[in-house]
């Protein structure tokens, strides 16, 4: 009778444990495998036309950690998950976040913070500076997270920080392909703008071609909107002023036909209707000239609107309203008061008649208002109507202020501005200035 065999002896679940245990050379070589293929697939990324989106979603993908992209202003510009910035807040307690944005900024390298008010963080928080060019365009900020990462390896504090830093690397060459196609577009649409704003009405249908790209849909009410400083101060930054009027009207128009010129800004701005439409372009100019001032209080911003424009041939004539509302404000501001902030052309009555000529006098007296010209020579007591309506309109309609001006009485100016009302036929008490 054969001899039972032996049983097989069976490892002890400890041996088991220990053999199924990774050893610290395969875990390092584990780790180095995984960093070289997020390397891999993050310089895949900066190859196709990809966004910062795409590059935070593989980081969070490949590592399981939170990950996000702060912006100048702290502002979450792409984040996974989506409450990554409530999470942020919770993991940093206390700890202000800008000196160590600040630190990243000015040494252009990633920095660490430990995770202060949160038990899911599972390492240093790290913080890399996405630089596009020598400017820090933004913050990429990567949370571990403690517990099961998904089957990932999870990375020690070195390698999350070199994968911070090739990630944040992609980034700003993303973002920096992404100013580069913005740069040429926006320089694009200036000068299909700008042609626009020279071709008085052009009929030819190459007016309407350039309108329809840059959006504009013929037929639909549009006022012109021109946005300038007044008399600027000197040491005023206006590039930075303007920048900031168009920034402001470029996120509240959507699409929008907005440009910066040398000394304005100018909007297309399309209107429901001739009237209500008007209303709401000199509510989009009070809250462009509201954001400016807020941040630049000394200058002087006038926002001109012009008449109301259904073809692309009529953009031209609607800027030139626009500028002459402007040139108005200017003439009815002085050293001591401020102009109009907001003048619609539409609003001007008879001012329109001197938006042309700087000299005033000289317009009344060659091509309008001659009649008053031969009035003042009768007789021995000249009463320089020419020069006191000259006046009044420099001083906003105002007979208190042109008496001062004029060293007289306002019954005198009263007196005077109705003889011209008299012998012009002109209504001269009707003009609002918005």
């Amino acid at each position: 009778m054969a001899a039972a065999p032996h049983p097989t002896p069976q490892p002890s679940p400890a041996r088991v444990r220990a053999a199924a245990a990774p050893t610290p050379e395969r875990r390092e070589n584990a780790l180095l495998r995984e960093l070289v293929a997020v390397y891999s697939h993050l310089s895949g990324l900066a190859s196709q036309d990809a966004d910062v989106d795409a590059v935070v979603r593989l980081v969070a993908r490949r590592t399981g950690a939170t990950v996000l992209v702060l912006g100048p202003g702290l502002d979450v510009v792409a984040a996974v998950p989506a409450d990554a910035g409530d999470l942020l807040a919770a993991a940093t307690g206390s700890a202000p976040l800008g000196p160590v944005l600040a630190a990243a900024a000015q040494n252009r390298r990633p920095v660490t913070l430990p995770g202060l008010g949160a038990d899911d963080v599972g390492g240093p928080i790290v913080v890399a500076p996405i630089l596009v060019g020598d400017e820090v365009a933004a913050h990429l900020v990567t949370i571990p997270q403690a517990g099961d990462t998904d089957g990932q390896p999870e990375l020690d504090d070195d390698l999350a920080l070199l994968l911070t830093e090739h990630a944040a690397t992609i980034c700003g060459f993303v973002l920096g392909r992404e100013r580069v196609v913005a740069a040429a577009a926006g320089r694009a649409r200036t000068d299909l703008l700008e042609g626009l704003l020279l071709a008085r009405d052009r009929d030819d249908g190459e007016a309407e071609r350039w309108a329809g790209h840059l959006g504009f849909a013929s037929g639909t009410p549009h006022h012109v909107l021109a946005v300038g400083l007044v008399d600027p101060r000197p040491g005023l930054d206006r590039s930075r002023v303007l920048h900031l009027a168009e920034h402001t009207l470029s996120r509240r128009l959507q699409p929008a036909i907005v440009a910066v010129r040398d000394t304005e800004v100018v909007a297309v701005v399309p209107a429901a209707d001739a009237v209500r439409g008007l209303d709401g372009v000199r509510a989009l100019a009070r809250d462009c000239r509201a954001a400016v001032l807020e941040r630049h209080p000394e200058a002087r911003l006038v926002a001109g609107v012009g008449g109301c424009c259904l073809t692309a041939g009529e953009i031209s004539r609607s800027y030139t309203q626009a500028r002459g509302a402007i040139e108005a404000a200017r003439r009815m501001g002085g050293p001591h008061r401020p102009p109009p902030g907001v003048l619609a052309f539409d609003d001007l009555g008879v001012h329109r008649l001197l938006l042309q000529v700087p000299d005033l006098a000289e317009l009344l007296v060659a091509d309008v208002l001659g009649e008053l010209v031969r009035e003042d020579q009768r007789g021995e007591h000249r009463a320089d109507l020419v020069g006191t309506l000259a006046e009044w309109f420099r001083s906003g309609g105002s007979p208190q202020r042109t008496a001062r001006e004029l060293h007289v009485h306002p019954n005198t100016v009263t007196y005077r501005i109705r003889r011209v009302e008299e012998i012009t036929g002109l209504r001269l008490d009707t003009t609002a200035t918005g």
